[in-house]
């Protein structure tokens, strides 16, 4: 990987990774032994162990890859799932968001890749990108809701597993890949990415490389928000007019990976590395330089005699690492190193009943040095062991399991943080679930969970300034394990081309950990800062989703979609922060030969129930369209455009952190090329 680390954001004068992009997407193709490349076989591999279709699961999944996904590639995670029935993003400028299911973000949400953890930085501040660019993932699987009984605590509001078959796992006798490129948008994107897999029938090499530079963000009007000027009287200047201050990113990256694949199964190893250097918005001369390495080896064996009859094994190590450089001079250096995995048994069935066993284990070390470091040098440590179980009646089913395990959070001695302290807890997640086949077009879903979540090493041992969030953080040593219990159901209507699906959900907690404003102001470097610690409280989030498709005729397809968030702290019954409105969204598609155009909208109304000291957001509209047109070839070559937020809307959304000083970008158009072969 020589190639990948000679070209680390500060050496973006070299330019053979773009050309060589730009000739595999412009060269013709030839396949070999008919391999033409289609869009993948979307299988939601996070939602459901025994590998069912997203319409016969009990706990709502998203599943999107192939053309869609490529045609909504934003430059981050979050920002790319925006929208989807329950989802938002954190969109800490346009270079940082991590996505926000169902009101819940950080812990929270477990972020995967290859359904292994994503061992980075990005929950602890939402500054931090995460560490995986959607360039090279081929599909992402967003399951919403409580799924901590399969992937662990933190995944109490939901799991993002993004899919980049750097592993080959089936048979390939010839080679198939991609390319794609594109051009514009508001931040004058140039990015492109080429992927390919090579094999003889026995072993597969795979080979991905992407790159992608953006500018400064365009901007309907001022950065700082009205509301945001008259309460504190920030200049409306300060960050931006027409153009968000410092917002500008450098990419690269790329991944070997090979495989031995056999009748029953395969072994294969893959090795990524990447690159991000990006502005940070919240302050104009600081900029995240950020390198992530990741090692992974993934096997499976299927069709074995006896009581198991398939092994599922996972492992990743990642060497994660990035510097805040202020005025070009390193402040703060972020390290997260560590192993994931898990090693999972599928069992024979039993009475009707099909299911596996999992293991599943991390033992990671966070390291944060330098004069902005608010937490010390952390080792954390997790086992645990799993069940989940499917029992067929007829055409219904019923799915019940559990997870128990340990967790030890231990910090360092730290000059700063005094004496390191070692923290243990035993979370335990069960889960009841149902559905119920109505008749061929109607079924009906629910789920009961009781989740446990032990707290993560910055809610128990935070104490400084954090200034992404411009607040003096102090955590608490005192925390228990976090608890919920939780009720999800949906009702599913699907008749030839036509569906709707209808949830709605609670959870209650406990002890939701959160973190509040004391009242307090701490003083550091000569500026007050106000406190904010880490506490438990009750709060019952609930809400409602929407989700609607109907093929008009043969040409035109309407679609519908809508979610509602309602959270409060139920000691006081006051809102809790950072809670996305009502959205209400539908769109037309048109299909014609090679034609394929579509116009979406999407509403946020305006958020008035809000927490102290927290401003309110108007609503916005986001009006968006594209074309495409699939060029009359053998292969499969699609050009585009997509024009963004054509009513130029000043568009703040109220999860993020930053709505009153980093709006969305503005009215803007992008064009791009894809090919699949």
């Amino acid at each position: 990987m020589n190639m990948i680390n000679s070209m680390a954001p500060h050496s973006w004068r070299q330019k053979p990774l773009w050309l060589a992009m730009m000739a595999a997407l412009t060269t013709p193709v030839f396949a070999a032994d008919n391999t033409s490349n289609i869009d993948l076989d979307q299988v939601p591999v996070t939602g459901n162990p025994l590998g069912v279709a997203s319409d016969d699961m009990v706990v709502p999944v998203s599943v999107i890859g192939g053309r869609e996904l490529s045609l909504r590639r934003q430059g981050t995670l979050g920002e790319t799932l925006n929208g989807i029935p329950g989802v938002t993003s954190t969109q800490f400028g346009p270079n940082a968001s991590r996505p926000i299911i169902r009101g819940m973000d950080g812990e929270r949400v477990r972020i995967m890749q290859n359904g292994v953890g994503v061992l980075d930085a990005s929950s602890l501040s939402f500054d931090h990108a995460v560490g995986i660019d959607p360039l090279i993932i081929e599909q992402i699987d967003v399951v919403r809701g409580p799924a901590a009984l399969l992937y662990g605590g933190s995944a109490m509001g939901g799991v993002v597993n993004a899919i980049d078959h750097r592993i080959p796992k089936e048979s390939l006798d010839g080679y198939t890949g991609r390319a794609e490129a594109r051009f514009g948008g508001p931040d004058n994107t140039r990015n492109g990415a080429a992927v390919m897999d090579v094999g003889n029938g026995v072993f597969a090499l795979h080979a991905d490389v992407y790159s992608r530079e953006t500018s400064d963000l365009e901007i309907p009007g001022y950065a700082v928000s009205k509301r945001k000027s008259r309460a504190d009287g920030t200049a409306r200047d300060s960050k931006g007019n027409g153009k968000l201050n410092n917002s500008d990113a450098l990419a690269n990256g790329g991944a070997l990976g090979a495989a031995w694949t056999f009748d029953t199964g395969y072994l294969g190893v893959s090795y990524a590395d990447s690159n991000n250097n990006y502005g940070t918005v919240a302050e104009d001369n600081v900029r995240i330089d950020m390198q992530n390495k990741r090692l992974e080896l993934a096997g499976e064996v299927r069709d074995l005699k006896g009581p198991l009859q398939k092994l599922k094994l996972r492992m990743a190590h990642t060497d994660y690492q990035h510097v805040e450089l202020e005025d070009g001079v390193v402040g703060t250096t972020f390290k997260n190193r560590g192993v994931q995995g898990s090693l999972e048994a599928t069992h024979a069935s039993f009475a009707g009943i099909n299911g596996v066993l999992g293991y599943q284990f991390q033992n990671t070390r966070f390291q944060a040095l330098g004069e902005e470091a608010f937490v010390p040098s952390v080792t954390t440590q997790d086992q645990s062991v799993y069940v989940y179980e499917e029992y067929a009646i007829n055409q219904h089913k019923l799915t019940f399991g559990g997870r128990t395990g340990e967790t030890t959070v231990n910090s360092a001695d730290s000059a700063n943080f005094g004496t390191g302290q070692n923290k243990s807890f035993n979370p335990s997640s069960f889960a009841l679930g149902g559905l119920y086949a109505i008749n061929d077009s109607w079924n009906a879903t629910f789920n009961l969970s009781h989740n446990e979540r032990a707290p993560s090493y910055f809610e128990l041992y935070a104490n400084g300034a954090h200034i992404a969030t411009g607040q003096f953080e102090v955590g608490s040593t005192q925390l228990k394990k976090e608890r919920s219990n939780g009720i999800d159901a949906q009702l599913k209507w699907k008749s030839g081309g036509n569906s709707v699906t209808l949830g709605a959900y609670a959870t209650k907690f406990q002890n939701f950990i959160g973190v509040f404003n004391t009242g307090n102001s701490v003083l550091v470097d000569g500026e007050l800062l106000p406190e904010a610690e880490f506490r438990a409280v009750p709060a019952l989030f609930k809400g409602v989703e929407l989700e609607g498709k109907f093929a008009l005729n043969d040409e035109w397809a309407l679609k519908l979609r809508g979610d509602y968030v309602h959270a409060k702290d139920t000691r006081n019954n006051d809102y809790l922060p950072r809670i996305s409105p009502l959205r209400l969204g539908g769109g037309l598609d048109y299909h014609l030969g090679g034609w394929n155009a579509r116009v979406d909208v999407l509403h946020a109304f305006k958020q008035n129930d809000v927490a102290e000291n927290e401003l309110k957001t108007n609503g916005y509209t986001n009006l968006s369209a594209l074309v495409a047109y699939k060029l009359p070839v053998k292969y499969h070559v699609e050009l585009f455009a997509k024009a963004n937020n054509l009513l130029n809307d000043e568009i703040r959304e109220h999860a993020s952190f930053l709505k009153d000083i980093s709006p969305a970008g503005a009215r803007s158009i992008l064009v791009g090329a894809r090919a699949d072969f």
